[in-house]
This record gives C-alpha cells, structure tokens and sequence, in this order.
C-alpha cells in the first residue's frame, strides 16, 4: 500500500488544552480497556496458556508420548528420592536432632544482644543528623543534583497557545497507519508535527467534535483535562466496522476513550470467500445487515452541532447509523443499555460513501452512496425523505451553510452538482435536475468544501492532483454564475481532502496520495482578493494584504533533506 493521507479535519483556536496530558495506564485504564474491547483479561489469559501447552504437544506421536512419560517416571523417581532425602535431613533439623542452642550459638558472633548499645556512634558528616540536613523547594536550587529536570522543556515545546490551530491527518506510510497533529501557527506561518496516535487499521474518514463521549463505567482518564462538558476529540472511520474517538488533549495514548461498535464480533471481520473454488466466480455476498452496530467499514463521519451528543455514521455494509455519544458503549453499560446505534437507516442499495447533518435543521441528514443516488431525509421520520439520481457514483458531499435547502455533491465523474431540496421528489424515478452543474476536473472531484465565513466560495480537489478554489455568485434573473478564481497543483498528488480553515476565510488545508500536508493561503493570490475582497466586507472580516512570497501562500512542513539543502545552499 503506497503512502497517502486519506483524510484531513481542523481543530478551531482556543479548543485545545494548552498544555496536553500524558497518557497513565494504571489498574483502572486497563479495567477501562477490557470493557471497551469486551474481553476478559483472565479468559484471555487461560486461553493462551492453553495455546501455549497445544504448541508443546505438536508434533509428537503416540510412542513417543510414552517414551516421554516413561522418561519423565524415572526423573521424577530420581527427584523424588533426592527430595525424600533432603526432606528428611530437614525434619531432623524440626524434631530437634541439632539443638536449637547450637544455631544461637553461631550467631554469637554479631552480638546481637548488645546491638541496641552500639547505635550511638560519633560520626560526623553532612548527613550524620537533621542538622545536616538541607531543604530546597526544587532541584534547580539542590547543588548535590547534576541532572536537572527536563519537564519545563518539553512543556514549552508541547505546549499549544490559544492562537495556534490544530490539523489532524489521517495518515499511512509503510502500511502503518496513524493519526498526525499539527500545530499551525498562522501569524509566523509555522506548520509543525506535535505528536501521533497509532491506529489499528487504514483510516478513512475524520470528524472532529467537542461532546465528551461516554468511555465506560470504570475510569474516564483517557478523556483529556476540560471537565466543563466539552472536550478536544476525533472520530476517525476506518476498514474496521468500529468508529473510534480519540482524545486530542492526550499524549502518548495507546487505546481511544471511546469505541463504538462490536469489536468482540469476529464475524464481521471475517472476509467472505469471493467464490465457490471453482473457475466461475460468484460476487461476494454482503454481509448481513445489522441494526446495532456496523459491519463493514465506515466511509463517513457527521457530528451535530446542535444535538452534540449524536454522531452519524456511513458504511460500506449500506446502512447510516445513528449514535449517542452519551451512553455507555460497552454491553452492560451504566443503566443496563447496550452500547449499540440507537437508529439505522436503510435508504441505499449499495455503499455509503458520505453523510452530513444540516446545521440549520439539526434533524436532516444528507447521504451519498454509490448506487449513484443521494437522499435528504429526517432522522425521525426517514421514509419521508426525498432524494435524486445523480449519473455517477457519490465522491463528497456538502449542505451549503448559507441556505438550509441546498446542497453540492461531488461526483467520479468530474462533476460537482448543486440541489435544491425544496424541488426534488420522493420518488427517484421522476425527474431531478440540479440547479446547476460545474464541470470541476479531469476525473473524480474527490473532496469539496463550502467556506464558513463567506457566501459563494468553495474549493475542490480531484484526482487530476489540482486543487480549485470557485466563486459563485447570485444573478438578478435567479440563476447562478460560477467562475474559477484560482487553481493550483500543491504538490500532495492526488488530491483526498480539502478543507477550509475554521478561522481565516482565505485559507485551507489540502493533502493526497504524496502523504504531505499542504496550507494554502490564497489570499496571496491577487486574483482572489480581488474576486472576494467585497463578500469578506461583506460578511465583516477584514482582507489583509499579502505578498506571495517564495511559497507562494503555500506553507508545509520542513522536511530535514530540504533543510539539510537550504543550509549547503547557504
């Protein structure tokens, strides 16, 4: 598997904690553990003892067993008369064969009845008395001590200002996959790696929430420091049918503080047989469908703003699950709940590629699956919903935060789609067209995004490893105009994800199939201050005046060959 980062998501300022906690795994973290994984410590431990005498016995046949018994007689025969002989030298020491007065006597030697005496001694020294004795309220002060703590310095170097942003990466090199933090300073330009989080399986979807979610009964230590009822976390989707969330305000951790899902239910990672062993090739059958959890990987992510304790999830096995964050996820969890999806809906008849909740309706979920279709529908009534055909399979999709009716979607074939929900049917075999469509790229537009802090701007990325930013603009006669306001390669590949900045309206994070991270502030780019210098006026945000400088408005990290070339350059 080549190097990627498959999916990026930003942390807004001032979420996270200014100086993140380690990761303790003391008795109750393991407890905590064992009942998100739903093992038995002690079962597993009888399980590989068991394991452990079946890989002795293996390879031995019958005759040779009883050769083995055989032997094993007579050493045990020997053994037992050395230790019958040595047994009986002991009772004879118990039944008084040697006096017990003749083992005082050989201690005789240490007078020990006058040892109480000889604790007054004369000695002098630094540390003879408490007189000697100095106090010193830290090790920096202490004279005796060398090695000073290093604490402070790490510290500061892990420390994270209110100014700073984060950027979460889901990342694999070397088919090892992981979660990558950074921290981009955006006032010195300054992208640099903060720490990681392993993962136990490809990653493919980010979300980030600020909703504590419930760990287990035991310890919640894995939560991170804000203890008010928010909280630094990602959600990450991967191959495996489990969603995992992981504190961000925690370093070093080896297991998430939540999981939702059955990881005790092997079946569904068992693979399916492709087909019969016989040269016709049968399809793989889905797997069965199940209401309370997933069973296949999960290809998309959607926290609720509003309703913060729901998060949405999309599958491969077709279905979108809806959970509380707020229950217990283990089996025998706190009010004897299961940690199961509280809903499941079944709209699609093939994978679910992207989910998205409305922000100006908390209850309406968009999906995208790819059986070339999209539904909008709400979560409490689903059959309800309605939805369009849309020629190709679903790549992203996004609800247009400026108006709670419409919606883009991102196609594989190079399109990027705008809807109005008001218009479209509940029956897809009627007519569905879209308000307007955009030919993006040259191949699957496979990220999108709508900017927050402006009406009228979003960004694409494709496969075409091009990276547009767009311009749409409302006409007095109703219809829309779109323009392109300015392209770039960013040097990330085949581009997988595009999100804008939660903070500044002209900057966003982009990264593909190189396994690189790339900031692009395209407010360095003349055209586009010209092109959105009054919508920002517009939506009260100030537009600084930037020169591109080497980069460009690019900003990466550094990586030490390119440093090691700029210092022989020099």
């Amino acid at each position: 598997m080549s190097n990627l980062i498959s999916a990026v998501s930003w942390v807004r300022r001032g979420v996270s904690a200014q100086h993140p906690a380690k990761y303790v795994l003391d008795d109750q973290e393991l407890e905590r553990v064992s009942a998100l994984a739903r093992i038995e410590l002690e079962d597993a431990r009888v399980e590989l003892e068991r394991a452990h005498l079946a890989a002795q016995s293996m390879g031995k046949g019958a005759e040779g067993e009883e050769a083995d018994d055989a032997d094993a007689d007579v050493v045990d025969d020997d053994d037992e008369a050395n230790w019958v002989d040595e047994d009986d030298e002991a009772m004879d020491v118990d039944s008084g064969a040697v006096p017990p007065k003749e083992k005082t006597d050989d201690l005789s030697q240490y007078n020990l009845d006058e040892y109480d005496d000889d604790v007054k001694t004369s000695s002098t020294g630094p540390f003879s008395n408490i007189k000697g004795l100095t106090y010193y309220k830290d090790n920096e002060e202490d004279p005796y001590i060398t090695l000073k703590d290093e604490d402070d310095d790490e510290r500061e170097e892990l420390e994270v200002l209110p100014s700073d942003n984060l950027i979460v990466v889901a990342k694999t090199e070397d088919e090892i996959s992981q979660l990558e933090i950074y921290v981009y300073d955006e006032s010195q330009e300054n992208l640099y790696a903060h720490h990681d989080l392993m993962l136990p399986n490809f990653p493919l979807c980010l979300e980030w929430l600020d909703f504590p979610p419930a760990s287990s009964s035991s310890s919640k230590s894995t939560q991170g420091p804000n203890s008010a009822g928010f909280g630094n976390y990602i959600a990450v989707g991967t191959l495996d049918p489990e969603i995992e969330i992981w504190s961000l305000d925690v370093l070093e951790a080896m297991y998430p503080t939540s999981i939702l899902g059955r990881p005790d239910h092997t079946k569904a990672h068992i693979p399916v047989p492709s087909g019969t062993g016989k040269k016709k090739r049968k399809k793989p059958k889905h797997r069965a469908v199940e209401t309370a959890y997933h069973v296949d990987a999960v290809l998309g992510l959607s926290w609720n703003k509003n309703q913060r304790n729901l998060l949405a999830s999309a599958s491969a096995d077709r279905t979108v699950k809806l959970w509380d964050l707020s229950r217990d996820p283990t089996l025998g969890g706190e009010g004897g709940e299961g940690g199961g999806a509280i809903r499941s809906f079944d709209v699609h008849k093939d994978k679910v590629q992207a989910v998205q909740w409305n922000d100006k309706e908390p209850t309406v979920l968009l999906t995208g699956s790819y059986d070339r279709t999209v539904r909008t529908f709400d979560s409490r009534s689903p059959t309800s919903g309605v939805g369009a055909i849309v020629g190709s399979d679903v790549e992203a999709l996004r609800w247009d935060p400026w108006e709670s009716f419409g919606f883009y979607v991102a196609l594989e074939n190079g399109l990027v789609l705008n809807f109005d929900v008001r218009t479209l049917p509940s029956n897809l075999d009627l007519p569905s067209p879209a308000r307007f469509t955009l030919a993006a790229h040259d191949g699957a537009v496979s990220s999108i995004d709508v900017n927050p802090h402006m009406k009228g701007c979003i960004v694409t990325g494709g496969t075409d490893k091009l990276v547009k930013v767009w311009n749409i603009n409302d006409e007095d006669n109703g219809k829309r105009t779109v323009s392109l306001v300015t392209s770039r390669d960013l040097g990330v590949g085949k581009v997988f994800s595009t999100v804008f900045s939660p903070d500044d309206p002209l900057t966003l994070a982009a990264a593909g199939s190189k396994a690189k991270l790339q900031i692009w502030d395209i407010g360095a780019n003349f055209g586009a201050r010209k092109a959105f210098g009054a919508k920002l006026r517009e939506a009260g945000r100030t537009l600084r005046e930037k020169e591109e400088g080497k980069g460009g408005g690019v900003i990466g990290v550094v990586d030490d060959a390119e440093s090691d070339d700029d210092g022989g350059e020099e």
